[in-house]
C-alpha cells in the first residue's frame, strides 16, 4: 500500500483553513448582500460586492443574483459579457471570461476535477478560459481544463470536455463541431 501513496504537494488544489474561512465570510456576503439584489438597477452593487472578493469584473459586466460563485477570487470576467440566471461558477480553479460573452441561463462552469488514477483522489484545478465573442447557450455544461477560442457558440444543453476552436459552432453530449460561424 506504501507504492500507492501520492505527493498531493504537486497538485494547487490545497484548501487550508484560511480558505475555507474566506469561502465562509463569502457566503455570508452572497447570501445578505449580492443575492438578494436581484433587479437589474443592482448589477453595479453586484459587480462591487464581488470585486470586494477580489474578482476581476470589467466595466459593463452582468452577472445576474441567481448566479453562484464558489470563490470570487478565480472569476475574471471581460467587458460587456454576461453571466446569465442561475449559471453556476464552480471555480475552485480560475475562469476567464473575455469581452462580449454571453454565459447563458444555468449553464455550468466546472474548473477542478478529482485524480482518479490515485488512491487519495486529490483534486485538481484546472483553469477555464473562454474567449471573446463566444456565446455559451442554455444548460451547457463547460468542464476542467477546457478553452473556448474566440467567436465560439455552445449548443444549448452541450456538455463540453476538450478544447473549441475559435468561430465554430459545437453541440452535443460530448459537444462534436457542427459547423463553421460566419459572421454576416
Amino acid at each position: 500500500m506504501e507504492n500507492l501513496r501520492v505527493d498531493l504537494s504537486k497538485y494547487s488544489s490545497t484548501f487550508g483553513a484560511k480558505n475555507k474561512i474566506k469561502r465562509l465570510i463569502w457566503n455570508v456576503f452572497y447570501i445578505i448582500l449580492f443575492r438578494p439584489f436581484s433587479d437589474n438597477k443592482f448589477k453595479n452593487w453586484r459587480n462591487f460586492i464581488l470585486k470586494l472578493f477580489d474578482a476581476k469584473i470589467e466595466k459593463g459586466a452582468i452577472i445576474y443574483a441567481s448566479v453562484r460563485i464558489w470563490a470570487p477570487w478565480n472569476l475574471e470576467i471581460g467587458v460587456n459579457s454576461c453571466l446569465g440566471p442561475k449559471v453556476d461558477c464552480y471555480n475552485q480553479g480560475k475562469i476567464l471570461i473575455g469581452n462580449n460573452t454571453v454565459i447563458s441561463q444555468k449553464s455550468y462552469l466546472c474548473a477542478s476535477t478529482h485524480d482518479y488514477t490515485h488512491p487519495e483522489f486529490p483534486l485538481l484545478c484546472k483553469p477555464i478560459v473562454i474567449g471573446s465573442q463566444v456565446w455559451i447557450a442554455a444548460d451547457s455544461f463547460i468542464g476542467p481544463g477546457v478553452c473556448i477560442g474566440e467567436g465560439a457558440v455552445i449548443g444549448a444543453r452541450s456538455a463540453v470536455f476538450k478544447d473549441v476552436q475559435s468561430w465554430t459552432v459545437v453541440g452535443g453530449n460530448p459537444a462534436v463541431f457542427i459547423k463553421k460561424r460566419i459572421i454576416l
